[in-house]
């Protein structure tokens, strides 16, 4: 049942976002004849924050955040893919809690959740591992992390929707990134395959999968064009794909 739900999604986003397409084209400003303009906020001198410092900046979001408490609080938690999602594309009548880092890996998420544990959150959206791989770590180390992040988020916070997103394929060979190499020692089968031991956990620990890698992909298995900037991070139009996913999945309430 969950698995036709999920389709269902899908296949309702790729509808939503035909028909959206056009709106946010105009209203973001890009040009049909390059429809992979960056849509990457200008976070100024905190783009040269190391580490340390971003989990300062966060720390004290979720700090103010746990004391106002407000209602439909909903975490995103991930890499840069998560720390770039634009604010205006986020679904609206919630409190969104952007919880990303540039470069992060399923390690260091697992070790800073203690961040949020004073958070009262009705959804945690998680979105990571690109990363992982792209650094040649062994995909049953980020499949354990991963059961790691949901097992500690479900104990924290038993009242919350944990979802676990897929991990989004990459551009492949037309790829523009400057570490092309290494997302070409990435398969795209190899995606794939964590993409399904993902499902099977988030079956096994009670918590929700979304599949974006479906809307993500191409024929050969890699990101479409129009929705990356390089074939790692997202483009307007891969956010408008996201975004409409995250609406219909807070429609649905799978």
């Amino acid at each position: 049942m969950i698995s036709l739900l999920t389709n269902g999604l899908l296949v309702l986003a790729v509808i939503l976002l035909l028909w959206r397409q056009q709106l946010w084209t105009a209203f973001l400003g890009i040009n049909s004849s390059n429809q992979t303009e960056a849509i990457t906020p200008q976070l100024g001198p905190r783009r040269q924050l190391n580490y340390q410092q971003w989990l300062g900046i966060l720390d004290r979001e979720a700090r103010v955040v746990a004391q106002k408490r407000p209602k439909n609080l909903t975490i995103l938690a991930g890499d840069s893919l998560t720390l770039w999602f634009p604010a205006e594309l986020l679904p609206t009548n919630k409190h969104w809690l952007n919880q990303g880092i540039s470069g992060e890996s399923s390690a260091g998420l697992l070790k800073r959740l203690k961040l949020l544990d004073k958070t009262q959150p009705k959804t945690i959206f998680v979105m990571i591992g690109i990363n992982d791989l792209i650094r040649g770590v062994k995909g049953k180390i980020v499949l354990e992390n991963q059961r790691q992040i949901v097992r500690y988020l479900r104990k924290t916070h038993p009242q919350a929707d944990i979802v676990i997103q897929s991990i989004l394929p990459h551009g492949g060979k037309d790829a523009t990134w400057e570490g092309k190499e290494k997302l070409l020692a990435i398969p795209s089968s190899r995606i794939r395959k964590l993409n399904q031991q993902l499902q099977a956990i988030a079956n096994q620990e009670g918590v929700r999968y979304l599949d974006l890698y479906s809307l993500f992909t191409n024929e050969q298995g890699n990101m479409r064009l129009e929705l990356t900037t390089d074939g790692l991070h997202l483009s307007s139009q891969g956010y408008l794909v996201w975004s409409s996913a995250l609406q219909l999945y807070s429609q649905m309430k799978l």
